[in-house]
């Protein structure tokens, strides 16, 4: 009720102009961007109360079956570059290097959208693509793209990292199959391969993503776990499903220096994926005091700007990380 009362007074702050008949409120789709303002304004238990469906005047009544949350519908209408954008993915792979060695260890994939001459980030697309109904169907597309773009432009013995989100594979049997055919016809060789779940919402059933990650390895590739500290990733995944790499959210790294408190539990996450079996990477490190002390905190690989930045072929280590692990 509360909502009901405020959003005709928001939209008549904003100028909206809306028709009221029933309980509903008919707003015209040209509208649309001045409702993710409105939308702004409201707090998310707020927003959660307001739903919508869409609806022409010659219709009686709004399609009821197509009824979604209203910032669901905005965000719809507000890429409706998605389709199109996501025909013309490109990938550009960031190294990852293995600290004791200081070699890169491999490469991970990050998908990229071309439109009207600029580029489309994995956070928007993943966002439109939920927002369309088509989760599943983008993180399919997206890993067998990077297979088959990104593995023919690896050195021998160089690791792929792909990321998927497990909560879009309903059966490991059913929903892997057309990656494993992308694999096979780019000659992949699967122990080059590092399966990398992301982590934008809470995992799935842990039995399914065991299922899952057990799937992965019987083809003869590896799997990871993101996001280590932040997050719904704990302790517990990674004691049940004993990942072969693991990695330290950005946050953890982020202008880290050695009087720095998290440095504790930093060293502390290391031991204990060590303890079990695991190797760590710490992601997001920008300078070179941060990779500094992650070598000395004993973390198996690095990865970050620092390093290098994501391009569309392989540059390898920038000099600056080169000489830093030198001197180390």
């Amino acid at each position: 009720m509360h909502v009901r009362r405020r959003v005709p007074r928001l939209l008549g702050l904003a100028d909206v102009p809306y028709e009221v008949q029933g309980d509903a409120l008919w707003i015209e789709r040209a509208n649309v961007d001045r409702l993710r303002d409105l939308l702004d304004v409201l707090s998310s238990v707020e927003r959660a109360e307001l739903f919508a469906a869409p609806c022409t005047h010659a219709q009686a009544q709004p399609d009821a079956w197509q009824t979604k949350p209203l910032d669901e519908w905005v965000l719809r209408l507000q890429t409706d570059w998605f389709f199109p954008a996501s025909a013309r993915l490109q990938f550009h792979l960031q190294p990852i290097m293995e600290l004791r060695s200081g070699a890169v260890y491999g490469y991970e994939a990050l998908v990229r959208a071309e439109w009207e001459e600029s580029l489309i980030g994995a956070g928007p697309l993943l966002k439109a693509a939920a927002a369309h109904g088509q989760s599943r169907a983008f993180d399919a597309q997206a890993r067998r793209g990077a297979i088959r773009q990104a593995y023919p432009l690896l050195q021998p013995g160089e690791i792929l990292s792909l990321n998927f989100a497990p909560g879009v594979v309903y059966n490991p049997d059913v929903c892997l199959q057309t990656t494993f055919q992308a694999c096979r016809e780019v000659g992949a060789d699967f122990s080059q391969l590092l399966f990398e779940v992301t982590e934008s919402e809470a995992f799935p059933d842990l039995r399914l993503l065991q299922r899952i990650l057990e799937r992965y390895r019987a083809e003869g590739a590896q799997v990871a776990l993101d996001d280590l500290g932040a997050g719904f990733t704990s302790l517990n995944y990674l004691e049940r499903l004993r990942p072969d790499v693991v990695k330290l959210d950005r946050a953890l790294i982020r202008e880290l220096h050695g009087s720095d408190p998290r440095v504790p539990l930093i060293l502390a996450l290391i031991r204990y994926a060590h303890d079990l079996g695991i190797r760590v990477v710490a992601e997001g490190v920008e300078t070179a005091s941060e990779f500094r002390l992650i070598r000395e905190l004993g973390a198996d690989y690095a990865q970050g700007f620092f390093l290098a930045r994501p391009a569309l072929r392989p540059t390898g280590l920038s000099s600056e990380c080169l000489n830093a692990w030198q001197k180390s």
